[in-house]
């Protein structure tokens, strides 16, 4: 009898795969008068994502008020609520549609010379906004391969590579044979992206400044850079007031990530990131907890 009885990981999948349907048919200017109802409640009740983003927007925006502070994680937070309702958009629906979403564009043709040149390209896709929706903008015109996180989640995972590859994105996991996939995929003049603010697994990172504070970061893409001689730009999808969509917008990396000192390509690295956070600094994702991993080991959050 049991063997009849369905598996809970499909279970879950196809519940996800629901809402997110659901979610996809609901008008984006709902979706985000509903996050900022759910950012209002986040801000309102204590939470762990709540603190998250006070201490991080407190750490890297020293110069700020308490009251400026406040205002910037009341909407940060709803940001974050709209980045999750979004999901829909970006994952149950034709790929033709969430590219439409993206309204405006400012750097595409300069990033799209680069894919073309034959050097390869690494886009580098912070936390920014909805980073979903700004991938499958930037890959409709160049063949392209994305490095993901493999989630613990048999559904989930499923779920991410299904939705992920629609467009024809190769998906490369964070592990040995994921880095052989995409330094191959460089090496034949294509695009790569990469979540770059993410707190690497040991060993395979160093810390660097982040708004002036010491992150462990990633040293892959330096390796890779240095490896394939490829184009180096940052870039994310910044949502536009009025539920009218998003615009793209892409910048080349500050060009020390290109430099063979380790330190120096990492710092050039975060303020690539840096740089694009500033442009919209309360549609980052300020409740990760980027400063967990710490030079004295100390407890930051």
């Amino acid at each position: 009898m049991t063997g009849t009885r369905p598996d809970i990981d499909t279970l879950r999948y196809y519940l996800l795969l629901l809402v997110l349907k659901c979610l996809a048919f609901t008008p984006l200017p709902l979706l985000h008068g509903l996050a900022r109802v759910g950012g209002w409640l986040t801000n309102t009740l204590p939470s762990r994502a709540k603190s998250t983003t006070y201490k991080n927007l407190q750490t890297c925006f020293a110069d700020k008020s308490d009251s400026e502070i406040a205002a910037l994680a009341k909407d940060s937070l709803s940001h974050t609520v709209a980045t999750a309702l979004e999901m829909g958009k970006a994952w149950a629906q034709p790929v033709s549609r969430t590219i439409a979403l993206v309204k405006e564009q400012d750097g595409y043709q300069e990033f799209l010379a680069a894919g073309e040149s034959g050097k390869g390209v690494i886009l580098l896709a912070p936390h920014l906004s909805n980073w979903e929706i700004f991938g499958f903008y930037a890959c409709q015109d160049l063949p392209s391969n994305f490095m993901y996180q493999p989630p613990r989640s048999r559904a989930m995972d499923r779920l991410l590579k299904e939705v992920r590859s629609r467009s024809g994105v190769q998906m490369a996991p964070t592990s040995r044979a994921g880095v052989a996939q995409v330094l191959a995929a460089l090496k034949r003049g294509e695009m790569v992206g990469v979540l770059p603010d993410q707190v690497p697994a040991d060993g395979s990172g160093e810390f660097a400044p982040f708004f002036g504070e010491p992150a462990y970061t990633m040293t892959l893409v330096s390796k890779l850079a240095q490896r394939t001689g490829a184009h180096v730009f940052c870039g994310f999808a910044q949502r536009l007031p009025g539920g009218r969509g998003f615009k793209a917008v892409f910048r080349r990396a500050d060009e020390a990530i290109y430099s063979s000192d380790i330190a120096a390509s990492l710092a050039g690295l975060n303020r690539s990131v840096e740089d694009c956070v500033q442009l919209a600094p309360a549609q980052y994702q300020w409740e990760y907890k980027r400063f967990r991993r710490r030079p004295d080991n100390q407890e930051f959050y």
